[in-house]
């Protein structure tokens, strides 16, 4: 059997306005424990208000994906902080209606009709995101990735007649 293998790594654009809410979220809570510790335990509620912040949402601010293309099937991973990955889906491209550039005109008919959009990209302007079009029981959906050259080419080779380039 023919297998593959291909990894690809998308950093998303960072947000300035969350670099600056992050660390106010970190002064807010050496505050609150300071508060806490020096005069009551009336600051225990904004103190934990604050660690829950910084342990859920914090991560959150800075994202990479990672794309694995692995034997017809392309797996999706988010990496926090560079830190906690976590799987988020699997693409069966055997699936896949048909793969374009986020540009094409083929994708016109589903946007009209708004579709279900997944967008595991950089969010940069200038990025070369592609788009697929994936229907899985009946359900429709567009997954916008920003895929390297080598997979592109490895997803080409597979499925020559799905891969649209224009």
């Amino acid at each position: 059997m023919n297998e593959s293998y291909v990894e690809c790594m998308v950093a998303r654009k960072d947000i300035p306005f969350l670099g600056v809410l992050k660390y106010i979220i970190y002064i807010f809570t050496g505050v609150s424990l300071i508060a806490t510790m020096a005069w009551s335990f009336v600051f225990v509620v904004p103190l934990a208000a604050f660690a829950a912040l910084v342990w859920l949402v914090v991560p959150n601010f800075e994202l990479e994906y990672e794309y694995l293309y692995i034997d017809r099937e392309i797996s999706i991973d988010k990496i926090m902080s560079k830190q906690k990955r976590k799987k988020i889906r699997t693409i069966k491209l055997s699936a896949m209606e048909f793969m374009c550039p986020s540009s094409s005109h083929q994708l016109d008919q589903y946007r009209s009709r708004n579709v279900k959009t997944s967008d595991y990209s950089s969010h940069r302007a200038d990025a070369a995101t592609w788009v697929i079009m994936y229907k899985d029981q009946g359900t429709e959906e567009l997954i916008v990735l920003e895929p390297n050259e080598e997979m592109l080419k490895v997803i080409k080779g597979v499925y020559p007649r799905k891969v649209i380039e224009y």
